[in-house]
């Protein structure tokens, strides 16, 4: 088990660095939509609630929501995704266009849909509205020849100028082979963080892994009665990573390091719990932020946990800033 030692420079001092930082984010950005109205009466078609519409929002979501915390936290972002060329991804588009610390040539446009996550909360005018259903749609669109070479030159291009490299991979056919390869080679020399729904073992050689509990049991195949030491033991055994931070929740996360440390670090704030959305993208985007300033893992993944403890504790797809960051930590 790691000990905590004392850094050579305070959290504060770490996240004073953040601003400017060259992150590129590559990975499937999609639109959170937001619908949120006011139960009115019972529906004379079925048995259930009219909600009277009130207000809708949109957000970025998935790598989207990634890039969003790194802009929230003074970076300098550059995306490589695909957008829709409908009405939601000029939304989505519209959005990114209010920060000028967002480099927004690598957004790709495709003839197709924008993956959406529709979301109806519903409530009294003076509650807190409740979700009350959820909605995808997927394009099911696979990418052509064409799309992916134009994302393989847009991300080589970048390579010489990031700090950083995220992978956010949510399954919705952005990261493909091709782009694990490149990713690998890359985290030879520069830090790579990857974060993955269902692909993880593919990031193999990696920086930095971020899976949530329930996935890095999965990525080991091992059941949930299993000690979570032995879990990040397996998992640094099979992936090649430098380091791993497994996020649990109400008990905070674990980091493992290549070294063989181990460090459990309890849950920052209240375990009372708002809402986990996006919470994982995060922690990916402030311990990134934070190894690209040049803080040590244990450092890292501290302020990324202080972080997670801020996000949890607002409603929907949210950021953390500078300021709030600085607050909560030491």
């Amino acid at each position: 088990m790691g000990k905590a030692r004392k850094p050579e420079k305070t959290s504060k001092e770490w996240i004073d660095q953040f601003k400017g930082k060259r992150i590129c984010v590559v990975g499937d950005i999609i639109a959170d939509v937001y619908i949120f109205g006011k139960p009115y009466r019972l529906s004379r078609e079925a048995p259930v609630v009219v909600v009277k519409h009130e207000e809708e929002r949109i957000y970025p979501g998935s790598a989207g929501n990634t890039i969003n915390n790194l802009l929230a936290l003074g970076a300098r972002v550059f995306p490589v995704g695909f957008i829709g060329s409908d009405h939601t991804g000029e939304r989505l588009i519209d959005y990114f266009s209010q920060f000028t610390t967002l480099d927004p040539g690598g957004f790709i446009r495709h003839d197709g849909e924008t993956v959406t996550k529709t979301r109806i909360l519903a409530g009294d005018t003076h509650t807190s509205k409740q979700q009350v259903i959820r909605i995808d749609k997927d394009s099911n669109r696979p990418v052509s020849k064409g799309e992916r070479a134009i994302l393989m030159d847009k991300l080589n291009g970048l390579v010489p100028r990031m700090d950083a490299f995220i992978v956010s991979d949510y399954g919705h056919g952005t990261i493909d082979q091709t782009v694990i390869r490149l990713m690998g080679e890359i985290a030879k020399k520069t830090i790579v963080v990857g974060d993955s729904r269902y692909n993880l073992k593919s990031f193999k050689g990696f920086t930095l892994i971020t899976p949530n509990e329930s996935e890095a049991y999965t990525l080991c195949s091992l059941g949930e009665e299993k000690d979570i030491d032995m879990v990040g033991r397996k998992i640094m055994g099979l992936m090649d990573v430098t380091a791993l931070l497994v996020t649990r929740g109400n008990r905070g996360m674990s980091l493992f390091l290549k070294s063989g440390e181990i460090y459990h670090i309890p849950i920052s704030g209240s375990d009372d719990v708002t809402d986990v959305t996006g919470a994982g993208d995060t922690v990916c985007a402030t311990v990134t932020l934070a190894l690209a300033s040049g803080a040590d893992f244990y450092t890292a993944s501290q302020i990324a946990n202080n972080a997670a403890g801020i996000v949890v504790m607002k409603r929907g797809t949210a950021t953390v800033t500078i300021d709030e960051l600085k607050k909560v930590c030491e």
